[in-house]
């Protein structure tokens, strides 16, 4: 999954940033506002992470501008602010949690988990069961069958398993698939439904489903 880190502090920056990536997350840190900000645009984030006190454009300011632009993206905030009152303002904007400094790395990995499995997948558990005989590792982003093999997938493939399995149950367009997973790259609709008929031939057809000029999903089990 992708992140963005805001955070002006360069020792806290690197070090965030090369923790959550061993953690196998793809991180993008910036270290003002605004280059944040234009970031949201550039590609689709799964979390935030945001320090308050930033050059240009703050944590605060940032999240009010997406909630302007009726962009949901979940935010922990990031703060050595203690006051109940510059906290409130977090809250009332609607960020899903605070983590303030100093922190251990360890206590920020379970934060970001947390957030991520009940935010997109609804659950506390690692394993979400699909179609009944299917399987996904929220932690690893793996699938496995019904006898616990793990089934290869291509890192496309995978990212689109993921944005489909984050949108249990609902159906994903060819647009926002073309959009989330391709970014800006060329890539027209065969190569979407290329990528949907291979993740199908290693499954089953059965396992995403899909909806004439509605999009594809896949389903709990």
């Amino acid at each position: 999954m992708r992140l963005l880190l805001l955070e002006d502090d360069i020792v806290y920056n690197q070090s965030i940033k090369e923790y959550l990536e061993s953690l196998g997350y793809e991180v993008d840190s910036f270290e003002n506002g605004e280059e944040a900000y234009s970031a949201v645009y550039d590609k689709h984030y799964h979390l935030l992470l945001l320090d308050i006190r930033v050059p240009k454009l703050s944590g605060y300011e940032l999240m009010q501008k997406l909630k302007s632009d009726t962009i949901n993206i979940p935010v922990i905030f990031i703060t050595s602010l203690t006051d109940i009152n510059n906290l409130s303002i977090g809250y009332e904007l609607g960020c899903s949690d605070y983590i303030k400094k100093p922190f251990a790395l360890k206590e920020l990995k379970y934060r970001v988990e947390q957030i991520l499995k009940l935010y997109y997948f609804h659950t506390n558990h690692e394993r979400l069961s699909l179609s009944d005989v299917y399987s996904y590792d929220i932690k690893s982003e793996a699938l496995y069958d019904s006898s616990n093999t793990t089934i290869n997938l291509t890192n496309k493939e995978k990212q689109l398993l993921l944005l489909l399995v984050s949108n249990i149950n609902t159906y994903v367009s060819i647009e926002r698939i073309k959009d989330e997973i391709w970014n800006d790259s060329y890539v027209n609709d065969v190569d979407v439904r290329m990528c949907i008929k291979n993740i199908r031939k290693k499954c089953s057809k059965e396992f995403i489903s899909s909806l004439r000029g509605v999009g594809y999903r896949v389903v709990k089990g």
